[in-house]
């Protein structure tokens, strides 16, 4: 890491951090998953799931999962934003594949794996967002440029030498 995301890093909350860890945690584990389906079945590995822009999206996954990680490990607002978006569409393109098995069998949920994990993460990454973003806000400048100096630079008056005085304490005769 370079020093400018050690900074970042080091300016959020500690909860905050967890959460951008948990967040890069979980979207490299479905960017894993993802690689792995299109290594085992090429670009037609969900050709079963669906309509096909639900096939796309799946296989977008593989870029899209990598750019959440980069960003949240970056602490960039954009990557808490993106992984909002994609944790959301996932979960609701993954429901609305898993339908037909959800109700015929319910109990199957329960799997430690598949549906319910993806749920799970997707409840975490909702509830987490909004309070992610506030601290990720805190940490950007509130002017124009980053160093506050350059942004409203002293005045010096004209006249400053005739006012402090003939010895510069300021005393007047």
């Amino acid at each position: 890491m370079t020093d400018g995301i050690r900074a970042r890093w080091r300016a959020l909350p500690r909860r905050a951090r967890w959460t951008l860890a948990a967040y890069a945690t979980g979207f490299l584990e479905g960017t894993g998953s993802h690689v792995l389906d299109l290594a085992r079945g090429g670009l037609h590995a969900y050709a079963a799931f669906g309509p096909l822009p639900l096939q796309v999206f799946f296989l977008a996954l593989v870029v899209l999962d990598p750019l959440v990680v980069a960003l949240t490990l970056w602490a960039r607002p954009a990557g808490a934003w993106l992984a909002g978006v994609v944790a959301t569409a996932d979960v609701l393109a993954n429901w609305y594949v898993n339908r037909s098995w959800v109700a015929a069998d319910p109990a199957g949920l329960l799997r430690p794996v598949g549906l319910l994990p993806i749920t799970v993460f997707g409840m975490f990454v909702g509830a987490s967002l909004l309070p992610l973003l506030r601290a990720l806000d805190g940490m950007r400048p509130r002017c124009a440029t980053a160093d506050p100096a350059v942004a409203r630079p002293l005045l010096i008056r004209k006249d400053a030498a005739r006012q402090s005085g003939p010895d510069g304490n300021g005393a007047h005769r």
